[in-house]
């Protein structure tokens, strides 16, 4: 029974190795999301377009638009010289925020113990605009606080110091990255096992091996094993390339993480077999497969919390196996999580695991025709 197993696992990955676009799918988008993901997705804002109305001009005003113009977040584009200014650089998107100060700035902050300051930001993009209003908050903070000790009065009554744990600069980097070894170990072998039978059926060759005296169970297996083979093999050249690249820290310890890996691969492989049983052609294997991953991918928290979903999305989540490995992989990698830590994870994706193979063996059996 082993050999027969390996004799079919050993044919379908020369089915694989043999078709051009399989080895497309197996090196081009593992390489390329994690680049495009390594490098332009981020929560992290920098150079952003600022214009500084300063009708003020004294040396206090002077010292707060040096402190934006010095700070990495801030580009400063233009100087502004007129109310009729503003407008068209936020309209045109040439200066997402605007900073006015007043004529009176100096005067207000010497008599009046306090002066405003106005900020003009482009909301079209909320949450651009938020991140941006923070860094000017905070700058704004420091600059109160040095002119309240230069002028040798007491410190603001309370002051916010913040300690990031797990992350302790805030770099989103170390959320994404991580998060990019269940990404592409959901991509690559759902996609894989989803053309499986389906190019067997589009071939004419899958009359060839029902009539052999492989069990259907055996043919199953034999086809499941390529996926899992190709995701370890993912996983763990995106694993590399994180700490030593991209230099993630990895914290935790690395059997639980493969632990989660093969578990999670389990479960992949037997929704991708599922889909393939369903399908007569490789076009619908692979319409299944991304009709699975859009959801999939959005249902796991890679990008977004699954605590701020309605509460119904939120309960479907549970049957998503991604939610489960993508909370194991950032747990070893940034809290360094180890095997006892994890054991609530594993189960609901072993159990996943399980009925998507149980039920792709059924479809296996029931379709053959």
């Amino acid at each position: 029974m082993f050999y027969q197993i390996l004799a079919v696992a050993l044919k379908e990955f020369q089915a694989i190795l043999r078709d051009k676009q399989s080895r497309l799918v197996l090196i081009g988008p593992p390489i390329a999301q994690l680049l495009i993901f390594g490098y332009a997705a981020t929560f992290d804002l920098n150079n952003i377009p600022v214009a500084i109305y300063n009708q003020d001009n004294s040396q206090m005003s002077r010292e707060l638009v040096s402190k934006i113009e010095g700070s990495p977040h801030f580009e400063m584009v233009k100087t502004i010289t007129k109310n009729s200014e503003i407008a068209p650089l936020i309209l045109n998107k040439k200066a997402l925020m605007v900073v006015h100060i007043n004529a009176d700035f100096m005067h207000q902050q010497i008599t009046e113990n306090g002066a405003h300051i106005q900020v003009i930001v482009d909301g079209r993009n909320s949450n651009t605009a938020l991140l941006a209003l923070n860094y000017i908050r905070s700058i704004v903070i420091n600059f109160n606080q040095n002119q309240l000790a230069n002028d040798g009065k007491a410190p603001l009554p309370a002051v916010l110091k913040v300690r990031s744990w797990f992350n302790p600069n805030l770099i989103s980097r170390w959320f994404i990255i991580p998060g990019i070894v269940a990404l592409m170990t959901l991509v690559v072998p759902l996609i894989v096992t989803a053309l499986s039978v389906a190019r067997e059926r589009e071939a004419g060759t899958f009359d060839q091996i029902l009539v052999t005296p492989l069990h259907p169970v055996h043919i199953l297996i034999g086809k499941s094993i390529p996926g899992v083979m190709i995701g370890l093999i993912e996983g763990s050249v995106i694993m590399l390339f994180t700490v030593l690249w991209f230099e993630i820290p990895f914290l935790g310890n690395l059997g639980a993480l493969y632990i989660g890996l093969v578990l999670f691969l389990l479960s992949t492989v037997g929704i991708g077999l599922m889909i393939s049983s369903l399908s007569a052609t490789q076009q619908q294997g692979l319409m299944g497969a991304f009709l699975f991953l859009v959801p999939a991918v959005i249902l796991s928290g890679f990008a977004t919390p699954i605590e701020n979903m309605p509460a119904l999305v939120q309960d479907l989540t549970y049957l998503n196996p991604m939610r489960y490995f993508l909370i194991i992989v950032r747990g070893v990698y940034l809290e360094g999580n180890s095997y006892a830590d994890l054991m609530n994870l594993y189960w609901p994706m072993a159990l996943i695991g399980l009925t998507s193979l149980t039920f792709a063996g059924w479809l296996f059996k029931h379709r053959m025709y």
